[in-house]
């Protein structure tokens, strides 16, 4: 790297003098003598000039001793990653070049680094596991409640007292509304032991788990006594047209929302886009204790083909729609025949 420089500087040098000392040292047409004086002031001041300048304000380091840039993280990630294409076989480098990815925020590269991991571990390797749900949800956090979700069940199934996939799977479990699962994901973890700023932020979260399930059940319980089904029956069917455009593995969203007061559905689930589909949406399914089904409602039922795979609709998204009495109408038809501008 020093000699390139050297080489490249002393060119452009050479290259100055010669456009410089020529007009100085050749003998002008008028008889006049060579100016070799100016000419000799003209070659030090460029040479000793330009290198005490440079060695004065210049940052570059001439000690080979010094360290370079290749010690940076990014550098030493690279070194692995390469060192790896000839030792494919290196459990421990795929988990550390993972971890490398990961702190370098290069997610779907960690995520091929630890998938690598655990196809070496034969799936048996519960740090390989969890990187890969930590990296999908570093990327998108509604993996949490997909892949990644399954990710962090799978280690526990491996290591039931691991504290990482526990606290992941609890926040999972939240994500898909199954408020239940997370309090005794939550109430696991507590008996983990946490330090005690970890374990008042675990019994906070568990008292507020604790006081939305008791709203839920007692708003079911309110509407039975009213003498009304606070249930929602839709069966999702889809047009052909649109169903070639759903590839495999798709997620569906149905959600009842109030077209007179926009905010939050009173109730949603998210299945896999299979046609026909029956879903029923009940207060169990509110995603907010203040905002639930109830008898007597005039509610938006909208079913949404998630090409992107978001809760909320992107341009392109096949939906359909239906208006439903809660209380008075039974299954009602959605065909989802339109696609989201």
């Amino acid at each position: 790297m020093t000699t390139a420089f050297i080489l490249i500087a002393g060119s452009l040098a050479a290259g100055a003098l010669v456009l410089l000392l020529w007009p100085l040292l050749r003998r002008r047409g008028d008889g006049q003598p060579a100016s070799t004086l100016a000419a000799a002031t003209v070659l030090c001041a460029i040479l000793l000039g330009g290198a005490g300048l440079y060695a004065a304000f210049s940052k570059y380091t001439w000690d080979a001793s010094a360290p370079e840039s290749a010690d940076t993280p990014a550098a030493m990630t690279a070194k692995l990653a390469k060192r790896l294409a000839s030792q494919p076989d290196d459990l421990e480098g795929w988990l550390m070049l993972g971890r490398s990815y990961l702190t370098l925020e290069q997610y779907p590269l960690a995520v091929r680094a630890y998938q690598r991991a655990d196809r070496l571990a034969n799936g048996s390797n519960v740090e390989a596991i969890i990187g890969v749900g930590e990296s999908l949800v570093a990327e998108d956090s509604s993996a949490l409640e997909g892949a990644a979700g399954k990710l962090f069940e799978r280690a526990l199934e491996i290591d039931p007292n691991n504290a990482k996939a526990t606290f992941y799977s609890a926040f999972a479990a939240m994500a898909r509304g199954d408020l239940a699962k997370a309090k005794q994901r939550f109430q696991q973890m507590l008996a983990l032991n946490p330090p005690p700023e970890v374990r008042q932020i675990i019994e906070t979260r568990v008292a507020a788990i604790e006081a939305q399930l008791g709203n839920t059940e007692a708003a079911s319980a309110a509407t039975a006594g009213a003498g009304g089904a606070a249930i929602i029956s839709v069966r999702v069917t889809i047009s052909p047209e649109l169903a070639r455009r759903v590839p495999a593995g798709t997620s569906l969203f149905v959600a009842a929302r109030d077209p007179q007061n926009p905010g939050p559905p009173f109730a949603a689930k998210r299945l896999v886009a299979r046609f026909p589909v029956d879903v029923e949406l009940t207060p169990a399914d509110a995603m907010m204790p203040s905002r639930h089904i109830s008898a007597g409602q005039q509610l938006d039922v909208v079913a949404r083909v998630a090409l992107g795979g978001t809760p909320t609709a992107t341009s392109g998204d096949p939906f359909g729609q239906v208006s439903y009495h809660v209380g008075q109408d039974g299954r009602l038809n959605i065909v989802i025949d339109r696609t989201a501008p």
